[in-house]
């Protein structure tokens, strides 16, 4: 081989490895937001003062996998009225259970006595009905309440579990507000 043979040859095979580098790179993130993580943006004042305005929150696609989403979780869904939305809201209502809301206290089942919620900001204002809540589905609601489009009002006032995406588990921006979210 000739010099310029061995030069060719040589920055063909960096140029290879530059296109393998690339493209594993690419899977690896297309796996992790397909397979792991969930990116949601916050748009609305929904969920105040958990979550605020233009927040970047990130939820684990792994976290119910192995188990089932609990009551106060924070999740990450596909709106179902809706489905290229989505939302996140805290779950209340859990699979199988009737949910009444009356003057803005939420009780679970017959229970003679209000949920207590410490994560809503304030009570919401009125009575909404019951709610009975189907197999593999959740009803969903906003810290605060008087400023959320949740279970209350859809159509669909249920949140399937295929519908789930992830559970928030961290605010990445804005920085100075990043970390748990709970």
């Amino acid at each position: 081989m000739k010099m310029d043979d061995k030069n060719r040859h040589r920055m063909k095979k960096e140029i290879f490895e530059w296109i393998i580098f690339f493209m594993a790179a690419v899977a690896a993130v297309f796996l992790l937001d397909t397979q792991v993580i969930v990116n949601a943006y916050i748009p609305s004042g929904s969920m105040k003062n958990t979550i605020e305005p233009g927040d970047h929150i990130m939820g684990s696609r792994l976290a119910y996998r192995s188990s089932d989403p609990q009551r106060f979780d924070i999740i990450i869904f596909r709106f179902s009225d809706n489905r290229e939305d989505l939302y996140i809201k805290r779950i209340i209502g859990l699979p199988n259970e009737t949910v009444r809301i009356v003057n803005g206290e939420i009780y679970i089942n017959d229970s003679e006595k209000p949920l207590n919620d410490p994560f809503s900001t304030e009570l919401g204002a009125g009575s909404c009905g019951t709610y009975v809540i189907p197999d593999d589905s959740y009803f969903v609601m906003g810290d605060n309440r008087n400023d959320s489009f949740d279970s209350r009002f859809w159509k669909n006032p249920f949140v399937p579990k295929e519908d789930i995406l992830g559970k928030a588990v961290a605010r990445y921006w804005p920085i100075r507000r990043a970390g748990i979210v709970k």
